[in-house]
């Protein structure tokens, strides 16, 4: 499942997929495939903003009236949060997956990989803040030492 989060779409798709639908927005004839298709390609890329574009549009999506395609882009939308670091708002769209289908594996793998992501890096952030402290301790140390002499 890590390699759903690592994943990235090739430009040449990205471009395709973008031009179809800006056509589509032009004419005024985009569907929900041709809309889905899009955001599904830009949560796979690896600019965040393109990501956070995904997100607008998979949210936009699943607000409408199309039933059949919420459960897909609520699973978007929890791989493009997890993408662009937004853990909180991910866990919830997998916690909102899983009141609804409890044994879906692929939900499951995907709200554990999430939260190894945060713990994960969550101990990065306090390695770094220990680490942090462990400089400014040893400053101050210095200077007390410095100032005793």
């Amino acid at each position: 499942m890590e390699d759903v989060l690592d994943e990235s779409v090739s430009e040449e798709d990205l471009r395709k997929f973008e031009r179809r639908y800006h056509d589509s927005l032009a004419q005024g004839t985009v569907t929900h495939v041709i809309q889905f298709e899009y955001a599904w390609c830009l949560i796979r890329s690896k600019y965040p903003t393109d990501v956070k574009r995904g997100i607008f549009l998979l949210e936009d999506l699943s607000k409408g009236e199309n039933e059949s395609g919420k459960r897909d882009c609520i699973y978007y939308l929890a791989i493009g949060n997890a993408k662009i670091k937004e853990y909180s708002k991910a866990l919830g769209y997998t916690k909102v997956l899983l009141q609804v289908e409890p044994g879906n594996r692929q939900v499951q793998t995907l709200k554990h990989t999430i939260e190894k992501r945060m713990e994960r890096e969550g101990l990065k952030g306090m390695a770094i803040i220990g680490g942090a402290a462990l400089a400014l301790g040893s400053l101050i140390g210095f200077g007390v030492a410095l100032a005793r002499k």
